[in-house]
């Protein structure tokens, strides 16, 4: 059986001075369709790392990294650009939401940069977006309009907009209060049981309780690979 992710002896070397520090030190890992995976670690462990190159952001030194069957290790950065647009939706800490756009116009921009839908298709599904994530009434409001959890709601529909088998998620609580945060893990939740994989990294224990599968970083190595741990924390 074929994985949805596959990276073997993955490496990642960035040159301070006449010193070399290995940020991944040789990780070899899979992952498959639906995994829900928490990527954790102290700071410096790497997983920052590991979810940039998961996430076609940055390229490994060395090693192999397999996405849905496609070799992307050596891809230039215009290449992983279209891939990360075809096949990968992103979710950050801080919402990156443009701030005088309103929330439907935010969801509507990955499609705009592929052009896959007429004008009225892309609205239409927007739309349908935002009222998946509980936000159908808000989708003419902006971001300052919006609380910190309506923001991430409006982030994780703008990440959904290009139907991406994988969701990145990088400390996607971390400007949340602990109502939002619950109400934002049990929608990732939902979406695993949908099918999408979703990649999380947090340095939070509650957090990490909703992934079914924790990946443990420390010194650029993957020390642990809890699988079937039981998700969907209360």
């Amino acid at each position: 059986m074929s994985h949805l992710i596959e990276i073997k002896d993955l490496k990642k070397i960035y040159s301070l001075g006449e010193e070399s520090v290995a940020a991944l030190a040789g990780v070899s890992l899979s992952i498959d369709n639906g995994e829900f995976v928490a990527i954790m670690g102290a700071s410096g462990s790497g997983k920052s790392t590991m979810l940039n190159i998961l996430g076609c952001l940055d390229s490994p030194t060395s090693g192999s990294y397999r996405l849905d069957g496609i070799e992307v290790a050596r891809r230039s950065a215009t290449e992983l650009a279209h891939i990360r647009n075809e096949k990968l939706g992103f979710v950050f800490q801080n919402f990156n939401l443009l701030p005088r756009t309103s929330a439907i116009e935010n969801v509507e921009l990955p499609d705009l940069y592929l052009g896959r839908l007429s004008r009225s298709e892309r609205r239409e599904r927007a739309l349908k977006l935002l009222e998946r994530v509980g936000l159908g009434g808000r989708w003419k409001h902006s971001p300052a309009q919006l609380s910190g959890g309506q923001q991430q709601r409006v982030a994780i529909a703008r990440a959904l907009m290009n139907k991406p088998p994988v969701l990145f998620a990088d400390e996607p609580t971390g400007n949340l209060d602990t109502k939002s945060s619950i109400e934002i893990m049990e929608l990732f939740t939902e979406l695993s049981k949908e099918g999408i994989t979703i990649i999380m990294v947090t340095h939070e224990d509650d957090i990490a309780s909703y992934a079914k599968r924790h990946l443990v970083m420390r010194d650029g190595l993957l020390i642990k690979d809890d699988k079937n741990v039981q998700g969907g924390a209360v």
